[in-house]
């Protein structure tokens, strides 16, 4: 059993790898033995999380990529396969946030742009990888990152809750559509996680006396809670798990 989630050998990709949830994502695949390429928009924190991330001994990629940007996202997926070879798990966890504004205030152009991003840069990115999982012929394992905001109600957040919602609904038809080529796909869905994504949050004295009640774990969460599933899924102990939605939030969706 000790070999039970030994990744030496495999490739993951994961977007948005660079920061929070995604860097933990990364680490804890690199320890596990993983080469990883991570793909996001900010150069000086690709540059720090490969240095973090070689420490593992595995090769380490990263890349500049917009994924709501169609024509980067297939150049950058070639670009990691002409550098690590193959993608075995792809981690589609990239995503910016939008709130703030009531519905019915919601800019349009504030709209599309979450959405250009959370639902339209899964699509680009799962699409390759799978596409190119189908022509390898050895299965594979695709993730997305989802949201609590899709089962909680998300008042002035609508935008962001459902692009969340919307690639929950993608993954399932994948995992269907492609569970007879040994493609599994799952969804995690973070609750209240400590990233530069919620630092806004985090810093309202009033959210936090609000909210941590709420958390039966009573701490917020942090990248490196989710190195473990990461771990899971992308390993060969997960290769009877499929479509599923795993919530990762210290009980707070159930509190």
């Amino acid at each position: 059993m000790g070999d039970l989630f030994d990744l030496s050998g495999k490739v993951a990709l994961i977007t948005g790898g660079n920061s929070g949830i995604g860097l933990g994502m990364a680490e804890g695949l690199a320890s596990q033995g993983a080469d990883v390429a991570i793909w996001g928009t900010n150069e000086d924190k690709n540059r720090a999380a490969v240095e973090q991330l070689e420490r593992h001994g595995t090769k380490v990629l990263a890349l500049k990529c917009d994924v709501g940007d169609e024509a980067q996202v297939e150049a950058s997926f070639a670009e990691t396969l002409e550098a690590l070879g193959k993608v075995d798990s792809c981690f589609a966890n990239a995503g910016i946030g939008g709130g703030g504004h009531r519905f019915i205030d919601i800019p349009t152009e504030d709209w599309h742009r979450v959405l250009r991003v959370d639902l339209d840069g899964v699509f680009f990115t799962l699409r390759a990888a799978i596409r190119h999982m189908v022509e390898r012929g050895e299965g594979g394992s695709v993730v997305v990152t989802s949201s609590v905001s899709t089962v909680m109600g998300a008042p002035r957040n609508q935008a962001y809750a459902s692009a969340k919602g919307g690639i929950i609904a993608m993954m399932k038809g994948l995992a269907v559509e492609y569970a007879r080529d040994g493609i599994r796909a799952n969804a995690i869905l973070p609750g209240w996680i400590e990233t530069p994504m919620t630092e806004g949050a985090f810093s309202w004295d009033r959210f936090v006396e609000k909210v941590m009640p709420r958390v039966p774990m009573r701490r917020w969460g942090a990248g490196a809670d989710f190195g473990g599933i990461a771990a899971y899924l992308a390993s060969d102990a997960s290769t009877y798990h499929t479509g599923d939605v795993l919530v990762v939030d210290g009980g707070y969706a159930i509190f």
